[in-house]
């Protein structure tokens, strides 16, 4: 019987290789986020080493970003040409061989070229790993499952902030991005020796024996296989990113999505310096660092069912709100320590922070759920990747000007913290303008 591989593995169950894919996807991201984070947690004794200002540590934090930028919407066109699975395998080669080079250098612009190479690699992997899980899935898991790889990078976190202290005293940073960049290369080689690019984009590209063996694998062998309709103009022909029927998606997601990454590598990038220049230590200050991972995976994990149960819309407003409240407590209570905060303030504060990332991670994979479900087939890798690039331009700003929005408030933050709450309210945006919301179950 002739159908579709999207109607064929959405009449079937998950099958195993399914699972594997997905799991798979979840590992490069959480190795993307070990290499990424890796610099931010040892920013403080790079300071100390170099006898360098944090504010002149700036370009060399905000350099994978840049490279993110480019990365990503590369990596996304990248991936609708010669597969999602090939280009994964590239960008795995380029931000672990990026974090190994990363241990040999002596100064703030090597370590920011490097950084920007690696940035490259880090801003590939997200749309590929995504769009590879999502061409693989039948829609009724979709939501769920592309919220779950998405926390790859929060879990990345978690785990880098919990052994980063167990690392430095025995390695040093030096032999942590060692060791964290070359688990990053070994398994791009087992993914890309184990998994296969999905039957929709082999078929797109005429591969037609290539796309019944892989389709083999999760649907009856037998079945015909014809091409994707979703995702084609009246003429025929694939529907790029900037296609019409796209508009109102990417306006909507380039301002939601560019504000929530904002705010995450905002506070990602200078949580370490900001509490310690408040007067934590540098172990409680990488606690936060911690919950922020960890608080990321429980709201990516959540993300998912809340969006398939009340919609993505209703998600959005209410995320944004939580977000903006949090911003205006931690502030308030930061700039309220005094000279000997008590233990009680200060774990509230580390909390904060944690729960600020928490819940603007959960956007994030908000987002993401719906670039999943919005963007076709045939654009669904550049449409990721083109959002994502937007989403780096304030980002890296950020970033960049992050140690000077901290100086700006001489003893206190209020700068810092202000910047962020206003920026929390274009999360909103998301709500109002995209046209392809994720609609409730009960809908």
């Amino acid at each position: 019987m002739p159908m579709t591989f999207s109607a064929a593995i959405n009449r079937a169950p998950m099958r195993p290789f399914q699972v594997t894919v997905a799991l798979f996807g979840l590992l490069l991201l959480v190795v993307d986020g070990i290499d990424l984070q890796s610099l931010p947690l040892v920013t403080p004794p790079i300071l100390q080493e170099w006898g360098i200002d944090r504010a002149d540590f700036g370009p060399a934090l905000a350099a994978s970003l840049f490279g993110m930028g480019f990365g990503s919407i590369l990596g996304g066109m990248l991936g609708d040409r010669i597969g999602r699975l090939r280009t994964l395998f590239l960008a795995c080669l380029i931000f672990g061989a990026s974090t190994i080079a990363a241990a040999f250098t002596d100064g703030v612009w090597q370590m920011s070229a490097v950084r920007a190479l690696g940035g490259l690699g880090f801003g590939a992997a997200y749309p590929n790993a995504l769009a590879l899980v999502s061409d693989w899935v039948p829609e009724r898991w979709r939501a769920n499952v592309v919220s779950l790889v998405s926390i790859g990078i929060p879990v990345g976190i978690s785990v880098s902030a919990a052994v980063m202290p167990y690392l430095l005293p025995v390695y040093g940073w030096r032999g942590a991005f060692i060791a964290f960049g070359s688990v990053s290369i070994l398994l791009g080689i087992v993914a890309i020796a184990l998994l296969r690019e999905p039957p929709p984009f082999l078929l797109a590209k005429r591969k037609y024996e290539a796309a019944r063996k892989s389709a083999a694998k999760v649907i009856d062998p037998t079945i015909e296989l014809l091409p994707e309709t979703v995702g084609t103009s009246p003429s025929g022909a694939a529907v790029g990113i900037f296609h019409p029927s796209n508009r109102r998606l990417n306006i909507g997601m380039v301002i939601s999505f560019s504000a929530a990454t904002t705010l995450v590598y905002g506070l990602l990038n200078w949580t370490t310096v900001l509490l310690t220049s408040a007067g934590f230590t540098l172990e409680q200050a990488q606690q936060a660092g911690f919950w922020q991972g960890i608080l990321s995976i429980v709201g990516g994990l959540s993300a998912g069912l809340t969006t398939r149960t009340f919609g993505s819309r209703a998600v959005t407003i209410v995320g944004a709100a939580l977000i903006f409240a949090n911003l205006a407590a931690l502030g308030w209570m930061v700039e309220g320590l005094g000279a000997a905060p008590s233990d009680a303030e200060l774990t509230a504060i580390i909390l904060l922070e944690g729960l600020a990332v928490g819940l603007v991670s959960t956007m994030i994979t908000v987002f993401y759920v719906v670039m999943a479900h919005g963007y076709p087939s045939s654009c669904r890798s550049g449409g990721i990747g083109f959002v994502i690039t937007s989403g780096r331009l304030f980002s890296i700003a950020m970033v960049y000007y992050g140690g000077t929005l901290l100086n700006l408030g001489g003893g206190g933050f209020l700068w810092y913290f202000g910047v962020l709450a206003a920026i929390s309210l274009l999360v909103l945006a998301a709500a109002f303008v995209v046209d392809r919301q994720v609609e409730p179950a009960r809908r």
